[in-house]
């Protein structure tokens, strides 16, 4: 669970202040004075509004509020530089961030009960202990003076720690990802929304802090993005809203492959616990109390 939760330690853009801001922005109000209306009540905006007095540029002083307004910054400056509509791009930033975010909370809770399950098996050894000490055996003094059983605790917790570190790895690789999926389309999309030819779009996002998808990669999305612009290419039609649809579907896809990741988990798990765990429980909980019996029986010739 720990690890789970230090997956989402790094706090994305809240998607309802960037929604309110692009409200505010669409009634008229000036992006500066927009942010300082948020500063009464939003603390992100306050750390922008102290950074603009600081001198920064309203895009730098987005990302300075943090790595997860970082891709909120990247947009501002993408659609500034090419006169696209502010509050049409923020919205379009926030349904990404709340379905990123959206994304992340559900694999989350499927990823709860079984690390939370592996976490508390993982003190079956221990429980082993004590059960043998509640019985009336003495495996605590054996675990720490026979030889056998010195050997039987060193054995354990040896089993113990590659469970705790096999299980952390297994939860980290199935915990959600940090990034926006389709945050490459909708940039480009909103670059192409204030008129630029896509060469000119993918120059201004590069030079933003977008990192477009290499077109070579399918697992980055650039091959899907490619296959859009083809599409328009050869349609005829604009980019804009194939873009958006590509980026949505980025996100659709992104939230099935963490609930495939986390089912997955419980089964994987297994491994872990028939290899390391219970092997310790038996070197901690039942050889110390066969080792007890033993040096209580007298031998007999």
């Amino acid at each position: 669970m720990r690890l789970i939760r230090r997956a989402a330690a790094a706090e994305a853009a809240d998607p309802g202040v960037v929604l309110q801001l692009a409200i505010l922005l669409q009634t008229g109000i000036a992006p500066d004075r927009a942010w300082c209306h948020l500063a009464e009540t939003d603390a992100t905006a306050r750390i922008v509004v102290a950074e603009r007095e600081r001198g920064a540029d309203l895009a730098a002083a987005i990302g300075a509020a943090g790595d997860g307004w970082r891709e909120v910054g990247i947009a501002w400056r993408v659609a500034a530089t090419v006169g696209a509509p502010l509050a049409g791009s923020l919205r379009a930033i926030a349904v990404a961030l709340g379905d990123a975010s959206d994304t992340r909370d559900e694999v989350r809770v499927a990823l709860a009960e079984p690390a939370g399950t592996a976490r508390l098996m993982s003190w079956l050894p221990l429980v082993g202990v004590a059960l043998g000490s509640a019985l009336g055996f003495d495996t605590v003094r054996t675990l720490v003076t026979d030889p056998f059983g010195v050997a039987c605790l060193v054995a354990g917790l040896a089993l113990m720690l590659a469970a705790h570190r096999w299980n952390a790895a297994l939860a980290r690789r199935a915990a959600p990802g940090r990034g926006v999926p389709g945050l490459d389309a909708e940039l480009l999309a909103i670059a192409l929304s204030g008129g630029v030819s896509l060469d000119r779009a993918r120059e201004i996002v590069a030079d933003a802090g977008g990192a477009l998808a290499d077109e070579d990669d399918p697992a980055g999305g650039g091959t899907e993005t490619a296959r859009i612009l083809a599409l328009s290419a050869s349609a005829g039609v604009p980019a804009v809203e194939l873009l958006r649809a590509c980026a949505s579907m980025a996100r659709h896809r992104a939230r099935t492959t963490g609930r495939v990741r986390a089912a997955r988990l419980s089964t994987r798990l297994l491994i872990p616990l028939g290899v390391c765990t219970l092997p310790a429980f038996l070197l901690l909980g039942v050889a110390p109390m066969l080792l007890s019996i033993l040096s209580s029986t007298p031998l007999s010739l």
